[in-house]
């Protein structure tokens, strides 16, 4: 697909998968129009990355849909001075957009293959406030030994969990948010607002999602 092809396709991707879908907001819409997502997205489909589905990644994994990463986007409403941790960096091009829009991103991916290739995609597309590190974040310990910091305004895990871990809790700001899919086989989108103590939980949509790997099971002692 050359260029001009592929320009058209994200224009139609924006108008027929996310505007129809209530994502509105002039910024991001702008945002997405000018981002290149083939970009991200491995040569052998890149005329997959502006489908309505997922696209299929090495490591049995896939990208999230041009919905759902413009979703979590327009309810987090970042305004530029965030320092933002995305749990599942994939490719890369969330962490990108999350890039675009907040001061800093540290992106955490279990998979090595997906932490090199993502760190290479956003090198090669100018993106310098973001970093990749390969560590599995669902174990505290792990994520401890990584030294990423702590005190994110804003928290973004890109894969399905039962309920969010208090470690991953633990590593937000005061008055920070989070926005994470919570369920099995049909999850729902969950955003969350820290205000002075107290969360408000709004769900956003109900989609399907691969689950996040490398989640420490909690023994269960049977008397």
């Amino acid at each position: 697909m050359d260029a001009s092809t592929l320009h058209s396709a994200r224009r139609n991707m924006v108008e027929y998968q996310i505007r129809c879908c209530k994502v509105l907001d002039p910024d991001l819409i702008d945002v997405l129009v000018n981002s290149p997502r083939e970009k991200y997205v491995p040569e052998h489909v890149r005329s997959l990355a502006y489908m309505e589905g997922s696209v299929p990644l090495p490591c049995k994994q896939e990208m999230l849909t041009p919905l759902q990463e413009a979703q979590i986007l327009q309810a987090i409403s970042l305004q530029g001075n965030e320092r933002v941790l995305e749990i599942g960096s994939g490719t890369g091009y969330l962490t990108a957009l999350l890039a675009l829009h907040a001061a800093e991103v540290v992106s955490c991916e279990i998979h090595e293959e997906l932490a090199n290739l993502a760190t290479k995609n956003l090198k090669e597309n100018g993106i310098d406030n973001a970093k990749v590190v390969h560590v599995n974040a669902m174990d505290p310990e792990a994520l401890k030994a990584a030294k990423i910091g702590k005190n994110f305004d804003v928290i973004v895990i890109a894969s399905a969990l039962d309920e969010v871990p208090p470690h991953l809790q633990a590593l937000l700001a005061d008055n920070a948010q989070m926005i994470a899919f919570i369920g099995k086989d049909i999850v729902t989108l969950e955003h969350h607002r820290i205000n002075n103590g107290a969360s408000i939980k709004v769900g956003i949509t109900e989609t399907r999602l691969l689950p996040a790997e490398g989640v420490i099971k909690t023994r269960e002692f049977v008397f």
